[in-house]
């Protein structure tokens, strides 16, 4: 991964002209266009990229975007035509690079918004397009069910290990980044400071503590709980694989108003490729739901109240933390039209394991705590830093007594599994 592409991804948020100079300077150098000017578009939802557009000296212009993942493995890291050839709807690039440190994508200026900034807009009481949302939505999640349906295989150990998708789940475990992020907590043993909430903690602590959040109890600790990610997302393992997009949150998806009916258009397939259907649907079940305190912290902060109390062992967390409707339109969608279908399409085939719930639940719990470093308290005040550590263990862990939401909505996954 280029040096430049990682500072200007940095930069961008801190000195937007010396972002745009640092990137001017290596598209120009790198990208077969006589580029005059770019204007980068700093955006909350792009954590590990960055987009905008470029400006060619005969006055085209056009949009680009780079997906700036550290410890990146694989190179062949666009598939675009794949997933279009495939039937989604999906943009396709004018150019693409695909070397690594160079990974670029460039395309067609888009003038519609994305889903990101529609459902922002509605969350905050700033738009009616919640009926049309919800109708392209419910479409488009139709339409993924068809996708996955006809693209369904037995993918061999080895065909599985390749796929691109792990780089947002088990590489991140173990390639580099949870290392970094906060030292050795698969064994609860790290002295990397953290803010919370009327405390300074180090994440060896936090990962060796058990929780109650909300009512919740959970027995497992985070360092359990990552212990088991590590060996249950395994890339090399044979079984059911669709094609899919991989990283299909709501920023890289737009919502097209017209022509009639509204529909939803993926682009920045970075991720696309043949994977298990469970960790296609894990980053928008995720990111598209729970995760607005990761993009708006101080937003989400200031609406937010979250205390922690110990006792013993164990740390105790009470917070007002709320999903607006729109949240639980994007859940139920998802849900109810795709995952629900498709489990129950692999059960018929004798194609679902018996550990699927422990498998999702592992991968949603790299959305929290791997996609940005909590303990990061530049970015993230104390609270907002303990309700995504919160979120890791409800997603990466089986809630007792109080049942979680996500424990819920998979909790109705296999109710219907026995009535069928």
């Amino acid at each position: 991964m280029s040096d430049v592409l990682q500072q200007v991804r940095d930069l961008q948020s801190e000195d937007l002209g010396a972002a745009e100079t640092l990137l001017l300077g290596f598209m120009q150098r790198e990208l077969p266009f006589d580029i005059t000017s770019i204007e980068l578009r700093p955006s909350a939802v792009s954590l590990n990229s960055f987009n905008g557009f470029m400006h060619l000296a005969d006055g085209t212009k056009y949009f680009f975007k780079s997906h700036t993942e550290t410890d990146t493995v694989i190179e062949e890291y666009y598939n675009a035509e794949m997933l279009a050839k495939a039937g989604y709807n999906v943009i396709q690039p004018i150019y693409r690079s695909e070397e690594p440190g160079k990974q670029m994508l460039v395309y067609e200026v888009i003038d519609d918004l994305s889903v990101f900034d529609v459902a922002w807009t509605i969350e905050n009481n700033q738009s009616d397009l919640l009926d049309v949302l919800t109708g392209a939505q419910n479409r488009s999640d139709d339409r993924l069910l068809q996708h996955y349906q006809n693209t369904l295989i037995w993918q061999t150990a080895e065909e599985a290990a390749q796929s691109p998708v792990h780089q947002l789940f088990h590489h991140r475990l173990v390639r580099g980044r949870l290392m970094r992020f906060y030292g050795d907590i698969a064994h609860a043993s790290s002295d990397i400071p953290i803010q919370l909430p009327g405390m300074t903690s180090t994440m060896g602590e936090v990962a060796g503590v058990k929780w109650v959040i909300n009512g919740q109890q959970y027995e497992e600790t985070l360092a359990d709980i990552v212990s088991r990610a590590n060996k249950l997302l395994e890339p090399a393992q044979e079984g059911s694989a669709v094609i899919g997009h991989g990283d299909a949150h709501n920023g890289n998806v737009f919502l097209k108003e017209h022509p009639q009916p509204p529909t939803l258009l993926y682009f920045d397939p970075a991720f696309a490729g043949h994977h298990h259907p469970l960790l296609d649907l894990t980053k928008p079940l995720f990111h598209n739901v729970f995760a607005m305190w990761m993009y708006h912290p101080q937003v989400k902060d200031a609406q937010t109240h979250i205390t922690i109390t110990r006792d013993g062992d164990t740390w105790i967390v009470e917070h007002d933390y709320h999903l607006p409707e729109v949240r639980h339109i994007f859940l139920k969608s998802k849900s109810d039209r795709v995952l629900q279908p498709i489990v129950h399409m692999l059960t018929q085939k004798n194609w679902l394991p018996a550990d699927w719930r422990a498998y999702l639940k592992s991968a949603l719990m790299c959305c929290p705590l791997l996609t940005m470093n909590l303990a990061d308290n530049n970015r993230f005040p104390p609270g907002i830093s303990l309700l995504g550590l919160s979120m890791a263990v409800e997603m990466g862990s089986e809630s007792q007594g109080t049942r979680s939401l996500i424990d819920q909505t998979l909790d109705e996954v296999e109710a219907s599994l026995s009535t069928t």
